[in-house]
């Protein structure tokens, strides 16, 4: 968020701390990371000769316009970031990134996502990074796992997307997780009743709204009140309004960022005084001005700025040196982490990128860069490590 001091962000460090890339293929990626144990070790996903033995070549694509675009905006400073420190480092590879350099622009449109999915593959790359969106990763996964290239999503929490294919992997926590970690949070808090609001047309609402609610209701909290909104909605007074008369003393707002602000303030001025509570997508949402609105808000989170860990505070300085803090949030840190990802996976393999990724590889992956410890913080204004 630009203004943090008034929102609680809950980090599920679980996912984090397990150190695995959460692949599909087993029953084990619902828990939110998967083990090498259970993947296949000569199931390896295809993908174009780079050239060059030591050179990854990587397409990227995210959100560069929109409502979305201070994501795509940390996606291409972490990109150009990690692709710089490693390409001066001695691992033995160097990345070269397709399309000029330049993150593809998703748009946050399914369609303008295969448009970005077919101009990265156009430059015959080794590997796909993204997208941040659920909604348009699973297009990209679909057509990816029958072009037997490796795609590894960054942020695209709902849980479908790894089941596309077995080149398709994730960095990242999946929803039945983050709504479990969300509905856990508001048992420890002691809310009795729950209302939810949520995206119809948006595959990862929904799947955020419907682990939360499966879990609030496993956990005894009723939930008093389901409604529906569009993604392309503005006005949440009559939403507000009947989340209000059902005596909820938690709002639950499983959308993104560019909506947030004006769900919240329509929620106060309905008179809801309770808390209200997003998941990830909510990083990024600019809150400037709305400090009293925003008290009592919380969302869950892949990292947090603000974790103490040296490897964290080490991305932070780096970033905040370059880039200034605004388009500092997760997305960036999924991004980063990803290219190191795919230099580790080709490391572990011993081999030639074009050779290195198969699963049992991408599974052994650790997440080295930013995740977390796992550990439990209770500061006002500051950030929650759930276990």
């Amino acid at each position: 968020m630009k203004k943090r001091n008034r929102v609680l962000a809950l980090t599920v460090a679980a996912a984090m701390s397990a150190s695995l890339l959460a692949g599909c293929g087993s029953s084990a990626q619902q828990g939110g990371a998967a083990s090498s144990e259970a993947a296949s070790t000569d199931t390896a996903a295809s993908v174009s000769d780079g050239g060059e033995d030591n050179i990854i070549r990587v397409g990227v694509v995210c959100s560069m316009t929109g409502g979305s675009a201070i994501y795509g905006e940390g996606a291409q400073n972490a990109v150009d970031m990690a692709v710089e420190e490693i390409n001066a480092g001695d691992s033995g590879y160097k990345i070269e990134i397709v399309n000029g350099g330049k993150v593809a622009d998703d748009a946050k449109d399914a369609k303008q996502a295969m448009n970005a999915y077919n101009k990265v593959m156009a430059d015959s790359p080794e590997a796909i990074v993204g997208s941040f969106f659920s909604s348009v990763t699973l297009p990209m996964a679909e057509q990816a796992s029958k072009d037997g290239m490796l795609l590894l999503a960054t942020g695209a929490t709902n849980a479908d997307v790894t089941l596309k294919g077995d080149s398709i992997f994730r960095n990242c926590f999946i929803d039945p997780y983050q709504g479990k970690m969300a509905a856990l949070f508001a048992k420890d808090k002691g809310f009795a009743k729950v209302a939810v609001i949520y995206a119809k047309d948006d595959d990862y609402s929904n799947g955020l709204k419907d682990a939360f609610v499966e879990n609030c209701e496993a956990n005894g909290i009723e939930v008093a009140y389901v409604g529906e909104c569009m993604t392309t909605d503005t006005d949440y007074s009559s939403q507000a309004a009947q989340a209000v008369a059902s005596g909820a003393d938690l709002l639950y707002y499983p959308c993104f960022l560019d909506t947030v602000p004006l769900l919240v303030g329509a929620a106060r001025n309905a008179g809801f005084t309770g808390a209200i509570m997003g998941g990830d997508g909510w990083d990024g949402s600019d809150t400037t001005g709305l400090a009293e609105q925003f008290d009592d808000c919380y969302f869950t989170n892949h990292y947090s700025s603000e974790d103490t860990a040296p490897a964290v505070q080490n991305f932070v300085a780096k970033y905040t040196e370059k880039y200034g803090t605004e388009s500092l949030n997760a997305c960036a840190a999924l991004y980063y982490d990803a290219m190191y990802m795919l230099v580790q996976a080709a490391e572990n393999a011993g081999g030639k990128p074009c050779q290195g990724y198969d699963r049992h590889e991408l599974h052994r992956c650790r997440r080295r860069h930013y995740a977390g410890r796992e550990r439990r913080r209770n500061q006002e204004h500051r950030n929650q490590y759930l276990h």
